[in-house]
């Protein structure tokens, strides 16, 4: 058996576990077993067409399997499979205590492969100076 890590967002379709053990040869057939268990899953893994869903990032032992052999990736006994939905947004923010000073982060991708943290002074040097001294 394997073990999927469930992420918070979607435990209360797993009677809030962190993880549920599944049977499969595949990463396909292991999500089949999943969503097979706790039914509630597979409209927030599948679109209608049956395909994972493209914010569905799904990592055999850390291994993203876009990159290996998506659901048909083989999984051995004891691998860890890691559902990793993506995030996107941001927030923006103004720090009361210093003007001009906007902070904007932006999550986007797998596991928050990608974050950047934007400070934006505008065309005066006074917002620098501020902020220096308020960091």
């Amino acid at each position: 058996m394997a073990k999927i890590l469930i992420p918070t967002p979607l435990r209360p379709y797993t009677d809030r576990q962190d993880a549920v053990d599944v049977a499969g040869a595949t990463v396909g057939e292991l999500l089949a077993d999943l969503t097979r268990k706790h039914s509630g899953l597979k409209a927030h893994l599948y679109n209608d067409q049956g395909k994972l869903r493209s914010f569905v990032n799904i990592y055999v032992n850390d291994e993203d399997i876009r990159y290996l052999q998506h659901e048909q990736t083989p999984v051995q006994s004891g691998d860890t499979i890691s559902i990793i939905p993506s995030v996107a947004g941001g927030v923006e923010a103004t720090a009361s205590d210093v003007r001009g000073v906007r902070l904007q982060a932006d999550l986007q991708g797998a596991a928050f492969s990608s974050f950047s943290l934007v400070l934006d002074f505008g065309a005066d040097s006074a917002g620098c100076r501020a902020f220096r001294t308020a960091c």
